[in-house]
This record gives C-alpha cells, structure tokens and sequence, in this order.
C-alpha cells in the first residue's frame, strides 16, 4: 500500500470509496457528497487530503482534514475517512490516520477533532474534547466528540469547535 496526497485523477476513486465504505442499504451515504462539498470550501487543505492505493494503483481508502477553529482560533476537523469494505481490517484506515495526523503536525497545526467511536480513535492518541476544553458544535455529540492535540497545541486553545462550512448541511 502508497500512501499519497490526493491528485485530480483521484476525485471519481474517492467518490468509491466512500460511497462502498459507507453505504447503507438503498440510501445513498452523505459522505461522497461531504468530500466534494469540502474540496469547494475554503476550508480544503490539499495536503491533508490523503489516499492509499494498492499494487495496482487503485485507491482503495481516502481520509481527509479541513480547516476548523476552536472559537476563533484555527484547528482541524477530521473526516471523512473511508476504507473500500473488501479491504477492511487490513491496515489501511490505521496507516491513512497516521498519514494525516503526521502531515497535520508537520504543518503546525495545533488540534485534530472528530466525532467518533469512542473504543477506535483512542489508539490515534484521540480523547474527550472536554479534556482539553473544547466543546462539539452539537452538545449532543458530547460522548463521541473527541480531540487529538499536536506539538503546537497550548491549554488556553479552548472554546467550542467549529467545523468547515459543509459539515453544517449534513
């Protein structure tokens, strides 16, 4: 498995993965159409839009961070992250987390955030948002919503998150 930044070629592949990773029955997943919606925002960072490709130089996974702020301060929102499902468990999501987070720091930014399965994220370093003073959009989110600070990171980055404009129409 390459790990690389996305390339223009590689928009169609996304739109796969995400669309297998995260479909759902009949419906269609909001995922595919979130990664387009970000690639217009702002908010797109192309050096934290990341996929992996295998032997063949298909794409088989793709995790993306866009710009967030914590009050008015700038941070990252994490997601999506998107795995093909017949190649699940294999390393992949574990290698395109680590990719991200590692470009992430490498660029100095201070704080990934994300909403996720609170036993999965952990092992990238994640925790309660609450631990550094940062509280989700969604006060409902609260249990899932999870911080991942980088070198960079200082305590007094607290206040609630606020994620990249189309995570808002979701």
């Amino acid at each position: 498995m390459l790990l690389r930044r996305e390339l223009p070629s590689d928009v169609d592949a996304i739109r796969a993965v995400h669309t297998d990773a995260f479909a759902d029955g009949d419906a269609t997943p909001a995922e595919p159409g979130l990664v387009e919606a970000l690639r217009a925002d702002e908010g797109w960072i192309p050096e934290l839009s990341i996929v992996a490709v295998d032997d063949s130089a298909a794409v088989v996974g793709h995790v993306v961070a866009t710009r967030g702020y914590v009050g008015d301060r700038p941070a990252l929102g994490l997601g999506p992250i998107g795995v093909l499902r017949a190649v699940q468990r294999s390393g992949i999501g574990t290698g395109l987390m680590h990719a991200v987070l590692a470009a992430a720091d490498a660029r100095g930014e201070p704080l990934v955030a994300l909403l996720g399965h609170v036993d999965y994220y952990p092992r990238f370093g994640f925790r309660p948002a609450q631990q550094d003073g940062i509280a989700p959009p969604d006060p409902s989110w609260a249990e899932h919503f999870q911080t991942r600070p980088l070198t960079t990171h200082t305590p007094d980055l607290t206040g609630t998150f606020r994620y990249a404009a189309p995570f808002d129409e979701l």
